[in-house]
């Protein structure tokens, strides 16, 4: 069973709204924060509890004894002052897990010498998977893990289709690990396929490396 967890989002336009009402949805208790009422209306009903207030102001917030949450979203706009000032003011009361919108780099560098312990920039993110995407056309998906490493789920290469995984020494050759093979024909998943598993063009291999050696796999069709 998922462990229920206790969450606070802090500004509830679309990025923030979205937050909370995901983590809601997902059997965890949200508290979603904001100073504007028609936006904190908006969420009531989608979240455990909405509150009207400024989080710029110490006192209040303090009030809502937040040390106990297992994390905090800050999501303000463009407003970088007022997200610094939140960011600073959760991590003086205690909150250790503090995740912030950031506008650029510049502001996400400061965000972090003040308390937060990831940055969130969702256009910067969505700019990188869909460049990603289009300049890997055999990739199917791709899912970046540790700062350069990827997870990726590709057709095999024509070169791959007949051998094993033995044959093709994948980890040696190309320093990438195959962690899963989904098969179409017949419709199964193979969780650490052993090295006697022979590769068809049915198949989805699921793959696991650093990103140039993940995107030399999917270049090789």
């Amino acid at each position: 069973m998922k462990k229920r967890q206790r969450f606070v989002v802090i500004g509830l336009g679309k990025f923030g709204f979205h937050v909370a009402k995901t983590l809601y949805e997902e059997g965890h208790e949200v508290i979603a924060i904001d100073r504007n009422q028609e936006l904190v209306q908006r969420i009531d009903g989608q979240c455990t509890e909405a509150v009207v207030l400024d989080a710029t102001d110490k006192e209040k917030l303090a009030a809502l004894a937040l040390e106990e949450i297992d994390a905090a979203v800050v999501s303000t706009g463009s407003d970088t002052s007022k997200s610094i000032l939140i960011t600073l003011y959760l991590s003086e009361l205690g909150v250790k897990n503090i995740l912030t919108k950031a506008v650029n780099e510049d502001h996400g560098k400061i965000l972090s010498r003040v308390g937060a312990r990831q940055i969130i920039e969702p256009e910067k993110s969505m700019a990188v998977r869909i460049a990603q995407g289009l300049s890997t056309p055999n990739m199917i998906d791709f899912l970046p893990l540790e700062k350069g490493y990827s997870l990726l789920q590709t057709a095999p290469p024509k070169s791959f289709i007949g051998k094993t995984l033995g044959e093709l020494n994948l980890r040696a050759r190309y320093s990438v690990y195959v962690i899963a093979i989904k098969e179409t024909v017949p419709d199964n998943f193979r969780l650490v396929p052993p090295a006697e598993f022979r590769i068809k063009d049915s198949d989805l291999l699921i793959v696991v490396g650093r990103q140039e050696d993940t995107k030399r796999i999917s270049e090789l069709a």
